[in-house]
């Protein structure tokens, strides 16, 4: 009786309405009644709020008591509201007026400057100091990002092109996707982002951005990402930003008491990676209090054709907090016409968090369990702005689609059409023919890869068609059966590799290959073939080099964690030499020249000799300082910003199944790729390696003795790799101020 009880007031309990109410509205221009986009609402003394959407219209949980809002919008008056939540929703309409900016009296003489290159000056002294005032901090971050078409081509690449949702109008909704984290941060480079919520419009197993990015102004260089520069854009209060910019003061304004300067930033020169249009700079403090700059494409920015980045920044005791930060991408290649926003709106900021022992780690973006799961009620009671009708669709649509296309009859009619064959598709990209119900693909070369010609076989058919079924998590079966033929020497070569990948927590994979094969002397074939048949039929060059081997193989690679990767084979081959075929350049005649023999002209003045090996290698793969992102069923390595060491050992084992061959071999690879800004990037290698001599038994003292032959070749490189490391900042810098005060 007890129990019914409990769980009747529990029940009850549940039922009983959440004492909190809505503020609603719009916030509106003044002047002309047009919806502002991604205005903010701000509880006045706190860093929380909501965020308006792109119609302007915003919604805002608060329970009973008397709040003062604050309504802002970049180029506006704030406005502040003082309100009584109750137990009704409250409607609540803004109108803001544009920012009136007051202009002292200025006396500027003859050759003088415009009085924003002072405030700029004093931006720029502060800049470091600014930018790492808050030593540490924690907060709540919503992300929501949208790609969309506005038009596109009927066809691409001769392959129609068909979103297969069955509408037909040019404007679509690429991809749509939401996020909730807690973004965590301890200078001077510790960062961790825990995802608590993700959610991609058609994609139940998907995971949205989650990666909170500040982009940040006080920097010299301000990173986009590679892809649109991987230099990187000069900011307008770099140190060298003088050099680079143009600037005109526009007057001031106040917001929360304080005195704000209006900058206009004007690039010097077309084709450098400038931005274009304003910033805002406290007085006195010389803080950034917002920005809203232009990236185009004569800016030495790639794929787009212009970027516009909005920043809101917020005071938080004696500091400036970021509360907003919108990026709107535009661009068009192809006949693909497309736009988008990406929102990122922080609340509840901490500059005083208390962090437990160890919570900074080698994990720096973790996706909490069941963190893609959350229904759509969640997400209507969570998101600090409302979707507008179309997203509400969008969802509405590709969720409804996804449940059709899991259905077998959907994807038996889907099969049907993507496993058509084209001319295309035969002679130039290949053909991947899908049973997606079984989850399982056949992949075909196309022709214009598997027809080659070199010295040896002549004309060569090379068939490799690949066959991959996919199991629950990481687990997948690959089958690759491989036919090769030379019309010339007539020698039929066939083998066959299975490969089956697996692993929870890290990748793995084991692969067993066996059969007849042609290798190329240097195994890893370097060499394209089909470059080498161009080079072969029209210059009468032939830089591969061939032997013909039955062979077998097992390989086994896995993840082991904190920057760790092993590798690890077994390999036989039964070697026989392959020679060049007689009178073969009867298509042309180059004067004095002649095709070198099929054989690496290092090895000596022949052939080589018909040889057994049987080879063991190992080899361990070291990244300090990588960086994991943790999904609930596995670990992601995206690397670090150190350099990539490689120890491998080969072992030639002697007298086991006719080999002959008898060494060991070992090489350490360092190199690393390191980004200089505008000085470009620098990537090195550094490689050394031998022979240890064949010693069937070793005592102690020969066992150290090889043991320092081994490393101290490569001491060298890695001191001198290190100091790169240690380095790469100073190094940087000085470029950067070379090239700056060189253009």
């Amino acid at each position: 009786m007890c129990k019914k009880a409990a769980v009747l007031l529990l029940f009850f309990l549940a039922q009983m309405p959440v004492w909190a109410n809505t503020v609603s509205g719009i916030i509106s221009s003044a002047s002309n009644q047009s919806p502002l986009p991604f205005s903010s609402v701000l509880v006045k003394g706190t860093t929380s709020g909501a965020t308006a959407n792109s119609n302007g219209f915003y919604s805002l949980l608060l329970s009973p008591g008397k709040y003062t809002l604050v309504f802002q919008y970049i180029g506006y008056q704030s406005q502040e509201k003082n309100i009584v939540v109750g137990n009704q929703p409250i409607k609540l309409d803004i109108f803001l007026v544009n920012q009136t900016y007051q202009l002292n009296e200025v006396i500027v003489k003859t050759g003088g400057e415009d009085p924003a290159y002072g405030i700029i000056r004093n931006a720029i002294a502060s800049r470091k100091a600014n930018a790492t005032e808050i030593k540490q901090f924690s907060a709540e971050v919503y992300i929501k990002g949208q790609m969309q078409l506005r038009d596109y081509p009927k066809s691409f690449l001769g392959q129609k092109v068909d979103f297969e949702d069955g509408d037909t109008s040019k404007r679509k909704m690429l991809f749509l996707s939401e996020t909730i984290a807690k973004y965590s941060v301890s200078e001077p480079n510790q960062k961790k982002v825990e995802i608590v919520s993700t959610k991609v419009s058609g994609r139940s197993n998907g995971f949205g951005f989650g990666n909170p990015q500040i982009i940040s102004f006080y920097d010299n260089m301000v990173s986009l990402g590679d892809g649109l520069n991987p230099r990187g854009f000069i900011s307008p209060i770099s140190d060298n930003a003088l050099n680079f910019y143009k600037y005109k003061f526009e007057g001031t304004f106040y917001e929360s008491g304080k005195e704000i300067n209006r900058i206009r930033v004007i690039p010097r020169r077309n084709y450098e990676p400038l931005f274009t249009g304003y910033i805002h700079i406290t007085e006195n403090d010389w803080h950034i209090q917002s920005v809203d700059l232009k990236l185009v494409r004569e800016q030495q920015m790639q794929l787009l054709d212009s970027l516009v980045i909005q920043q809101q920044y917020v005071p938080l005791k004696s500091f400036w907090v970021i509360k907003q930060q919108m990026i709107y991408p535009y661009g068009k290649f192809f006949g693909f016409d497309f736009f988008g926003n990406f929102l990122q709106v922080y609340n509840q900021f901490d500059i005083t968090p208390v962090f437990k022992p160890r919570f900074f780690n080698n994990v720096i973006r973790r996706y909490e369990d069941s963190a893609n799961k959350k229904p759509m009620t969640y997400w209507d009671s969570i998101r600090p702005l409302p979707l507008l009708a179309e997203e509400v669709r969008d969802y509405q649509k590709k969720d409804s689609l996804e449940k059709v296309r899991e259905s077998p009859a959907y994807l038996d009619s889907l099969d049907k059409i993507r496993n058509k064959i084209s001319i295309g598709s035969v002679l130039l990209t290949g053909k991947t023919f899908s049973k997606r119900k079984e989850k399982t693909t056949f992949r075909i070369d196309p022709l214009i890869n598997s027809l080659n010609f070199n010295t040896v076989e002549g004309g060569v058919l090379l068939v490799a068609p690949q066959w991959r079924k996919q199991y629950e998590g990481r687990k997948s079966l690959t089958i690759t059966p491989e036919f090769r033929y030379g019309f010339a020497n007539r020698h039929f070569n066939p083998s066959l590799a299975l490969n089956y990948s697996f692993g929870k927590k890290y990748f793995q994979s084991l692969q067993i290959a066996g059969g007849k094969k042609v290798f190329q002397f240097n195994n890893a074939a370097p060499i394209s073939e089909p470059i080498n048949s161009i080079y072969t039929l029209l210059r009468e060059q032939n830089f591969m080099k061939i032997y013909e081997a039955d062979f077998f193989r097992i390989n086994y690679n896995a993840g082991i964690g904190n920057g760790l990767n092993f590798s690890g084979s077994l390999q036989y081959q039964n070697r026989r030499p392959l020679n060049n075929l007689p009178d073969i350049a009867f298509w042309k005649d180059f004067p004095n020249r002649s095709f070198t023999g099929n054989y690496p002209s290092e090895m000596g003045a022949g052939p080589m000799q018909p040889n057994q090996a049987l080879l063991l290698n190992a080899s361990l793969t070291w990244i300090p300082g990588a960086r994991y992102i943790e999904y609930p069923d596995r670990k992601v390595n995206i690397g670090s910003g150190y350099p990539t060491f490689n120890l491998s050992v080969t072992k030639a084992i002697s007298g086991i199944l006719g080999a002959d061959a008898d060494y060991t071999k070992w090489r350490l690879n360092i190199s690393d790729e390191m980004n200089l800004g505008l000085a470009g990037e620098l990537k090195y290698a550094f490689s050394t390696g031998g022979f240890l001599q064949k010693q069937k038994y070793l005592n102690p003292i020969r066992f150290i003795l090889l043991a320092t032959r081994l490393f101290w070749p490569a001491l060298s490189p890695v001191l001198f790799s290190w100091l790169l490391i240690i380095g790469s900042a100073t190094l940087q810098h000085c470029m950067e101020q070379v090239i700056l005060n060189t253009i």
